[in-house]
């Protein structure tokens, strides 16, 4: 049975999944099942997923991506950046373009543009033609420039 239909089958009777049936799934499960959850907006059975997956496998980089993912959709961004953090760190030199522009994201809306800054040019020395990227050092620049000093806006 797959964890959609075992999340179903648990929400139709009132409860959640037991530790010792969320064990037989592995983080890339739990993880494409979030983004079915997602994607036809259950997000409460999706946050909840998310929590029982940080607590079985809190290391995971599929569990850490998708949840923060899903802080960004639910506009936590204090937690947003702490699971993103939390993903750098476990992805260290081999980190994709797409945590980086996770975490610019996540750092703008959370209100550190000087972190997001520091964020997008990290990204931007490894994956120098990454759009996304661009796009918010763009947009970083228009927002900080007028308070920045000339010496730091490149």
């Amino acid at each position: 049975m797959t964890l959609i239909q075992e999340l179903m089958n648990q929400a139709a009777i009132g409860g959640l999944l037991s530790p010792s049936v969320m064990k037989r799934f592995t983080p890339s499960e739990i993880r494409e099942t979030i983004q079915e959850l997602v994607a036809t907006e259950q997000i409460d059975l999706a946050n909840a997923l998310g929590d029982a997956g940080l607590s079985l496998y809190p290391h995971s980089e599929d569990i850490l991506a998708i949840t923060g993912l899903l802080a960004m959709v639910n506009q936590d961004w204090p937690l947003a950046v702490e699971l993103i953090d939390e993903l750098l760190e476990i992805q260290g030199d081999h980190t994709p373009a797409f945590t980086f522009v996770m975490m610019v994201r996540a750092l703008r809306c959370n209100l550190d543009p000087a972190r997001a800054i520091e964020m997008v040019r990290r990204g931007l020395s490894l994956y120098p033609d990454q759009l996304e990227l661009l796009a918010e050092k763009l947009a970083l620049d228009d927002f900080c420039g007028p308070m920045m000093p000339a010496g730091q806006r490149h």
